[in-house]
């Protein structure tokens, strides 16, 4: 029976070294990750955000964003309200008033519309 005890007594204290020796291990490696993080919150503290005249740049760049989106809002409520407007007269109206030209215009449209110029009959097919 005192073996048996003494057995038991010898195998939980290799366990317990075994579990003493992994979780040692395992705290030095928590330890190397702590001093690395604090490492890097350091060089990030250290190192300046940006500099001065780059924030400067960028203020700039955020007030043309800033005009520039008002123009274009201010450009679509313009077109809206002329969209709004009667038109005094469409563009077939429009092109209808000023269909009347001389001889010599209407003549070079029909040609080329014909598809001659000075007379001569173009044959498509050739082309």
């Amino acid at each position: 029976m005192t073996q048996s005890v003494s057995f038991r007594i010898t195998r939980t204290a290799e366990d317990v070294a075994q579990a003493i020796n992994a979780l040692s291990q395992r705290l030095v490696k928590l330890e190397q990750r702590l001093e690395s993080l604090e490492l890097q919150v350091r060089q990030q503290q250290d190192t300046p955000e940006m500099p001065a005249d780059e924030l400067a740049r960028l203020d700039d760049v955020d007030r043309l964003l800033m005009d520039c989106q008002s123009l274009l809002q201010s450009t679509a409520g313009s077109t809206e309200a002329m969209a709004e407007m009667p038109a005094e007269a469409t563009a077939t109206e429009h092109f209808a008033d000023h269909s009347v030209h001389d001889g010599d215009e209407s003549d070079a449209v029909s040609d080329l519309f014909s598809g001659s110029e000075d007379g001569n009959q173009v044959d498509h097919e050739a082309a």
